[in-house]
């Protein structure tokens, strides 16, 4: 006999974990989790099962099959593009049983972060000053910005193919030993951004994170700010807290209901000293590393989500604010600590300038997944030290 419904994550690394965190909470568990590999969440004693994927939209679609077998509705909660992407190939054959959490009509344009510019430039958004290289002549136009830029693809492609993320070109002699490698990405369809960078270090990033439904509604959001980030100031979250403006608040809401993304959503913004705006850097429609700070300060996004598929009510919540709240990935801060010069500061500043400080992965009563995450990162630092 079938369950009525279930919470599938869709992948297994720190972002997945909070995700199944957040819902086990909310008293939710019927928890699967899909994953590329044994990563850490599958160790979690919160999931039911947990059911190992490659990376082709059919395999995706084989296993969401084999699970309908067992529940009557599947609520997906992706954390990466890639499974955004594979979720839209497959809408037409899950949707009538699946909960998607986007909007099928524009996900492939939204993610692409030309467009996300481009609707900057419509609401009135401020944004770094970018091109687009598209093909080998419009190379030329990196001329236009002033070194240092960043260069990235406009849409991940790191997930399904060897390229890099993103990359800092500080003068024209830096740019001038990449540009056959550049040349190549552009030849095999690869698009890229070149963009000013703006002055600043990782704690200098704001986000704005909200859920909205399908009739275009938000239903909760916050915001917050990194601390830090790994491995450099163009990286991934290292350290967060839920400090945010009120700027930051309404340019992410202008631009979920301007470019009508649906589910969850996160306009990520660095503050330019320069001319004291918030510049978009890109729009994440799905759920990032650092998202357990929303939850750890009253906004339970994955559970707004979980009830509105199920037609249930959403009560709006307030995030908590009269209290610091940081939220630090050990892993990616040891590194920082191995890597970066005089880090140490940083590194105590984030754990003990707060009224809270939480470490992701970290349960008591689910011990497992950190402990797996812990093992890896001493194999990590055995190698390099061999």
């Amino acid at each position: 006999m079938k369950k009525d419904d279930c919470a599938l994550v869709l992948g297994g690394y720190v972002n997945g974990y909070s995700i199944i965190q957040e819902l086990y909470e909310k008293k939710i568990e019927e928890i699967v989790l899909f994953g590329y590999s044994r990563e850490l969440a599958s160790y979690s004693n919160k999931v039911k099962k947990f059911v190992l994927i490659d990376k082709t939209p059919e395999n995706l679609y084989r296993e969401i099959e084999e699970l309908h077998k067992e529940y009557r509705k599947i609520i997906i909660f992706p954390t990466d593009d890639l499974q955004l992407e594979n979720l839209h190939i497959i809408y037409s054959e899950i949707h009538s049983f699946c909960f998607l959490p986007f909007n099928y009509e524009n996900l492939t344009t939204c993610l692409d972060k030309y467009i996300q510019y481009s609707y900057c430039e419509k609401l009135g958004v401020p944004y770094p000053k970018t091109v687009l290289l598209q093909k080998k002549e419009d190379m030329e136009n990196i001329e236009t910005i002033q070194f240092p830029i960043l260069l990235k693809p406009s849409k991940r492609e790191d997930l399904k193919r060897k390229v890099f993320r993103n990359r800092e070109i500080d003068n024209p002699e830096d740019l001038e030993e990449i540009k056959k490698e550049i040349e190549g990405y552009l030849e095999s369809g690869i698009k890229f951004l070149a963009s000013e960078v703006i002055p600043g270090n990782g704690s200098c990033i704001y986000a704005y994170i909200g859920y909205r439904d399908q009739k275009g509604k938000i239903l909760n959001e916050w915001t917050g700010k990194k601390l830090s980030q790994y491995p450099d100031n163009f990286g991934v979250f290292s350290a967060a807290s839920n400090e945010g403006s009120e700027e930051v608040l309404l340019q992410g809401r202008l631009l979920l209901n301007g470019m009508n993304i649906k589910g969850i959503a996160q306009p990520e913004f660095k503050y330019d000293a320069r001319d004291k705006k918030y510049k978009l850097m890109e729009i994440n429609l799905r759920s990032m590393m650092w998202h357990r700070v929303g939850n750890l300060s009253g906004v339970n996004l994955h559970y707004s989500q979980y009830l509105d598929a199920l037609g249930e009510k959403v009560n709006p919540q307030v995030q908590m604010k009269n209290k610091i709240i940081h939220f630090l990935y050990l892993k990616h801060e040891i590194r920082n600590l191995i890597m970066q010069k005089r880090y140490v500061r940083t590194f105590l500043k984030n754990i003990i300038e707060s009224d809270k400080t939480y470490f992701a992965v970290y349960d008591r009563k689910d011990i497992k997944p950190f402990l797996k995450d812990s093992m890896d990162m001493l194999k990590e630092a055995t190698r390099k030290l061999l």
